[in-house]
């Protein structure tokens, strides 16, 4: 999740968004791109806002929406992918709209607010998608999994690695978040089948308390947690929209050995214009940040024939544009207008990097 501090989103923000100066700062801006990750289904009740942070009201999305179409130039994915190949130009002020992930939110909520306002989204999705069954992201699982399992220490043995024993410190709930992400990276060593064997021992040692996806789940926890089937990418395909890659099953790339993360990378490419029936000429990096995304993996997703890739950070007017690590502003669950407005101006970008004492 992206920390602001409150004086900038109440005070700052606000400030310049009134002022008009953020949409003047903006005016010379020759294209930016946004990464939603779903929007919080009808009837869905969060129980864990770190969890659900990335996921945007139904209400923020109309509002960003329509402050995009005043100001701004919504373009389609088409248009982008005809002005990378160089046989098209945008306007000022465009902005892509993109949203990663796959959940089923994206088609049963936001898809249809995106087709009310006219909008076409590039939806990046995983090859897990081209499969026909139910599923849930493997590190939501986790998160979950990890979130309610009862305090005490667990080990476990991993292959192949330098660890003799891996041992989960589950003693402080606090620091459950920590565990959980250094946990992501070191299972992204490891392949798909792994991984889940892993979730399924750890399950078990954790007792009925790690058990969250084995209850019964409601239609608003499906839309939440469950990813779009093959089907489901047809129709919104058939609603306009577009589709894009983001992995087979979203590990940290970085981590991974060049063989799994070359599969991750050229396979999802190939399984998702199998399910839809079209071309996928963009991906989108998992996590998304310097730290999960090298000159590797950036190197795989040009020799895999995407035609761009993107980041998920970095993003807003003014940002330099590389074609396989393009910057997007990452909208996130609180952020109001004013702040929203903000990171696609690129002020918000500037800004922390003076802080950090950054060249612009």
């Amino acid at each position: 999740m992206i920390v602001v501090s409150p004086i900038l989103r109440r005070v700052v923000y606000p400030a310049l968004a009134n002022t008009g100066y953020l949409r003047r700062r903006a005016h010379h801006g020759a294209f930016c791109t946004l990464t939603y990750h779903g929007v919080l289904p009808a009837g869905y009740k969060s129980s864990d806002p770190h969890q659900d942070g990335c996921l945007v009201s139904t209400k923020n999305l109309r509002a960003q929406l329509g402050l995009l179409k005043e100001i701004y130039h919504i373009v389609s994915p088409e248009d982008v992918r005809e002005w990378i190949s160089g046989a098209g130009e945008l306007p000022e002020r465009s902005v892509l709209v993109t949203c990663d992930d796959g959940l089923r939110n994206s088609l049963t909520d936001m898809a249809p607010i995106l087709a009310e306002e006219a909008v076409s989204c590039l939806f990046f999705v995983l090859g897990a998608s081209s499969l026909e069954g139910s599923a849930a992201l493997w590190y939501e699982r986790l998160y979950r999994m990890l979130q309610v399992a009862p305090q005490g220490n667990y080990s476990f043995d991993l292959p192949d690695s330098h660890l003799p024993r891996l041992v989960l410190d589950l003693t402080d709930p606090a620091a459950r978040r920590a565990v959980w992400w250094s946990l992501v990276n070191t299972l992204s060593q490891y392949d798909q089948a792994f991984r889940t064997d892993f979730i399924e021992t750890a399950r078990r040692k954790f007792g009925s308390q790690g058990s969250w996806e084995t209850v019964e789940w409601d239609n608003a926890q499906h839309r939440r947690f469950g990813l779009l089937r093959a089907k489901d990418l047809r129709q919104l395909v058939d609603m306009g929209m577009s589709i894009g890659s983001h992995t087979l099953n979203h590990p940290v790339l970085s981590q991974q050995p060049s063989e799994l993360a070359w599969e991750e990378i050229a396979k999802s490419r190939s399984v998702v214009e199998k399910a839809t029936g079209k071309p996928v000429w963009a991906l989108a990096y998992p996590y998304g940040d310097p730290t999960s995304v090298t000159a590797r993996e950036m190197q795989m997703a040009e020799q895999a024939g995407y035609e761009c890739a993107f980041m998920n950070v970095g993003g807003g007017f003014g940002a330099a544009l590389p074609r396989f690590a393009m910057p997007r502003v990452h909208v996130t669950a609180g952020m109001e207008l004013a702040e929203f407005e903000a990171h696609i101006s690129g002020f918000h970008r500037d800004f922390r990097a003076r802080l950090r004492g950054e060249a612009l």
